[in-house]
């Protein structure tokens, strides 16, 4: 190659450096993201399967990951990113990733708000009727489908609730709300803006379409407790007191609390108005709790604690203690067999045999095993079966008889939060709200997916919806549908 030809490619090379974008680099910021883009380009051509975290969008899969920076999706390039902690930059992964997650929400509201949603393609009205009309179809599965219908036709709509202090109600925001037995009444936590909790007992009788108006009863001599676990108690006659799990405040240690809903003014069924009886229990660092309704277990109740579980009978006081190798985050007793079901932080299911004693090592009767810590436990009706969740998002449905998982239901998300399953076995449905903040519905006979509902709020830590369902909210002639208390407010998705 000759000595001019040579200088002729030199200076042409120049040129088209000099005129590509790329190159022409104005300040050391610039410089920095032009080179991150170029450098996503090269590894791009050589690594096409590269994992994108920093969007979930289709167009941005195949673009990598590189630290330091955030791809956006709409501009198509490179942004740096500072550490999170640094109150100028408004561009962190996770408001990033607030960001993405609140555009998918409203995104998914509006879509409820203007079409209905289809809990099985192909599957409406019509072809259910034929199928049953042919014969392909029993009366049990026809039930559950129709159900099935109806929960893709569920519409939001915000309850009215009424008080004697209406001013709270503007303020204080739910916690949890738990319905009693028959759907008739639902038990709040609310969290006050002062600090601590609020007790209340919305009563469900009035809960009528289309005008939807409920009133919260409440007592303000209870409060300023944090409630770790609650469950209704039938001490007196079903459902008549709320066994509640508190924490210790200042130098007053934990407590166990029978509190009666009739110091909750005209919250009881009628017919029923006989005062209850308060008792409360020095069980500190209480996680879990049950009450019995088992004729062998008559007045009885069972805390979870740290590495043990406590055995109480309210009438006599006498207590029995099981110990644990890890803490106990949820309890359920069967009902037909004396046994006690209990969920662990180490990930273990096992059944304490109340007939056998504490002492020795027979009193275990059944164990499972999770992943990851348990959250929840759900012994179906026929008690040969346990539905259990965990902190991995794992829902398990497991055989009792062979201590095998026989189904999985995929989709709900939980990291480390106490989340609980909410099993309808006469609706065949399975109900549980992610830590994401969305409520799924699976049907419980085949793990399908049915329907995901976004939360009204935005999502957030303080704001993760709780849920309760019936075909029959408010008693035998109730509205059929899902409540959701989230913020201060009340949400009623009933059947169209």
């Amino acid at each position: 190659m000759n000595k001019s030809s040579w200088q002729s490619r030199r200076r042409h090379g120049r040129r088209s450096h000099q005129q590509n974008p790329w190159f022409r680099l104005r300040d050391p910021e610039d410089r920095s993201d032009s080179q991150a883009a170029q450098s996503a380009q090269d590894s791009s051509h050589g690594d096409d399967e590269s994992p994108s975290t920093s969007s979930g969008t289709a167009g941005a899969s195949s673009v990598p990951e590189l630290p330091g920076f955030y791809f956006d999706p709409e501009k198509k390039r490179y942004f740096r990113l500072l550490p999170g902690h640094n109150n100028c930059n408004p561009l962190t992964k996770e408001s990033i990733r607030q960001k993405e997650m609140e555009s998918k929400r409203l995104r998914l509201l509006e879509e409820e708000d203007k079409q209905k949603k289809i809990a099985r393609m192909g599957f409406n009205a019509s072809s259910m009727l034929r199928k049953s009309q042919l014969g392909f179809l029993n009366v049990t599965s026809y039930c559950h489908l129709a159900h099935e219908l109806r929960l893709s036709c569920m519409e939001r709509k915000k309850v009215q609730i009424r008080s004697l202090d209406p001013s709270a109600l503007a303020s204080d925001r739910f916690n949890l709300i738990l319905a009693d037995t028959n759907s008739d009444r639902l038990f709040t936590v609310n969290d006050v803006k002062v600090g601590g909790s609020k007790y209340g007992i919305i009563n469900l009788q009035s809960l009528k379409t289309p005008t939807l108006k409920v009133f919260m009863h409440e007592n303000l001599y209870f409060t300023n407790r944090k409630v770790n676990s609650v469950c209704w108690a039938s001490l007196n006659h079903l459902d008549s007191h709320i066994l509640l799990c508190l924490m210790g405040l200042a130098e007053t240690p934990g407590c166990a609390t029978l509190l009666p809903a009739s110091l909750f003014v005209n919250s009881h069924p009628a017919g029923i108005d006989r005062p209850g009886m308060l008792c409360s229990f020095r069980i500190p660092g209480a996680w879990s709790c049950a009450w019995s309704l088992n004729i062998q277990a008559n007045n009885c109740f069972s805390t979870g604690l740290s590495r043990r579980v406590l055995l109480t009978n309210v009438v006599t006081g006498h207590r029995q203690s099981f110990g644990t190798n890890s803490d106990v985050l949820a309890q359920q007793f069967a009902l037909m067999v004396p046994l006690l079901f209990n969920g662990c932080r180490s990930g273990e299911i096992f059944a304490i045999d109340l007939r056998c004693g504490n002492q020795g090592k027979g009193w275990k009767a059944t164990r499972l095993f999770h992943d990851s810590a348990v959250t929840s436990v759900r012994i179906l009706q026929d008690e040969q079966y346990l539905m259990a969740s965990d902190m991995a998002g794992k829902i398990k449905l497991w055989d009792l008889r062979t201590t095998k998982c026989i189904r999985q239901y995929e989709g709900h998300v939980n990291e480390y939060a106490y989340l609980p399953l909410h099993v309808h076995e006469e609706e065949g449905i399975l109900v549980a709200v992610g830590q994401d903040c969305y409520t799924r519905i699976w049907s419980l006979h085949d793990a399908h997916l049915l329907r995901t509902i976004p939360s009204p709020y935005p999502a957030s830590k303080a704001d993760i919806p709780s849920v309760a369902f019936s075909s029959r909210l408010g008693g035998s002639r109730g509205v059929p549908g899902l409540l959701m208390a989230v913020g201060q407010d009340l949400y009623c998705y009933s059947y169209s």
